[in-house]
């Protein structure tokens, strides 16, 4: 009996105790969680499908040339029994180049090796395009939105965690794909490289081909995160706003606005063409999501082309974008949108 009543007044005792609210970045956590296992399909499956696609063709054309370069050389003469004529010995050749021949090989090697990652984050582009689109307006389609809004989740955080896992969450992700792309495409780059007597750690495996390659990547996702941030706040501000179809809304007001703006010039009364407005804010609107459209605004003067294949130089006009106004001022009106969406989401409900 005593050991009950003693137990009773532990149970009160804990029950009188306050709990301690739970941090707003484990709040943060769990619902990035949730964004992701909710999208795991675009935001994984997808680039590791687009990878294995761009892969499996990269062999297929291996494949094929291989067939038919040896069909080549089976009438072809052997010197020294190793040197094919109509065949390739990529030793004989690394052999006889210079140093310079050797580092503007090693440096098409890496860009080669880089364009593995084309379609993981080409794919990337679509998915957080349609995701920000859709990820306020489903919910209130399917009316999941009144069970979320029951949870003690504000709404500023819920919009700021899809923002976040579409500027950050996804990119990262798709280049963690793209880097194993990499590496897959140099392993069947390597069995190439071995069938012709080549030494593929000395041509393919050095560390300024894929670890340096991996790093500007890398180094890409806060460029990605701010460039895209106005694209992104656009597509949250429609999917909050419109009652039905927010891809059209979300295509046809900035198109509209480029064409009456075009149509009266309206530029002028700044000294700009119509042309910027379409470039600076359409373009910029519908297609920062993807990732490279910041290329327009690098510094690039000055930049050869036998400077593509060096690291630094890459990275340092990869910053380049940080310092123009463009980005700046689309991160702002992209904050702002956001902020907008945040507020629309309050009393949305589409009932």
């Amino acid at each position: 009996m005593n050991a009950a009543i003693d137990a009773a007044g532990m149970d009160v005792a804990k029950s009188s105790v306050p709990r301690t609210p739970p941090h707003p970045t484990h709040k943060l956590k769990l619902l990035l969680r949730r964004e992701f296992w909710e999208h795991k399909g675009g935001f994984f499956w997808a680039p590791i499908w687009a990878g294995g696609i761009s892969l499996l063709l990269t062999l297929m054309a291996l494949i094929f040339g291989e067939v038919a370069m040896r069909r080549e050389a089976v009438s072809g003469l052997k010197v020294n029994g190793q040197v094919m004529i109509n065949g390739l010995d990529l030793r004989l050749i690394t052999e006889k180049m210079s140093p310079e021949d050797v580092q503007k090989l090693a440096d098409g090697i890496s860009l080669s090796t880089a364009s593995a990652m084309f379609w993981p984050l080409l794919v990337l582009g679509f998915v957080v395009f349609f995701y920000c689109l859709g990820s306020l307006y489903d919910e209130r389609k399917d009316r999941s939105v009144l069970f979320w809004k029951s949870l003690p989740v504000s709404d500023r955080d819920t919009v700021l965690s899809k923002a976040l896992s579409a500027l950050v969450v996804a990119p990262t992700l798709a280049i963690a794909v793209g880097i194993a792309c990499m590496v897959a495409f140099l392993l069947v780059l390597s069995v190439f490289v071995l069938l012709h007597h080549g030494n593929p750690f000395v041509l393919l495996w050095s560390p300024d081909n894929l670890l340096a390659n991996a790093g500007v990547a890398i180094a890409a996702i806060p460029v990605y995160a701010l460039w895209a941030l106005p694209s992104a706040g656009w597509l949250l501000l429609c999917s909050a706003w419109s009652r039905s179809k927010p891809f059209l809304w979300a295509i046809m007001i900035p198109a509209f606005a480029g064409v009456f703006i075009s149509w009266f010039d309206l530029m002028n009364l700044f000294n700009l063409d119509s042309s910027w407005f379409w470039k600076n804010v359409v373009a910029h609107l519908l297609g920062g999501v993807f990732p490279g459209t910041w290329f327009t605004v690098m510094d690039l003067d000055g930049m050869q082309a036998k400077e593509l294949g060096n690291h630094l130089v890459l990275l340092k006009a990869l910053y380049s974008a940080l310092a123009t106004p463009q980005l700046w001022i689309g991160a702002g009106a992209g904050i702002a949108m956001i902020a907008a969406a945040i507020r629309l989401r309050r009393w949305r409900d589409d009932n």
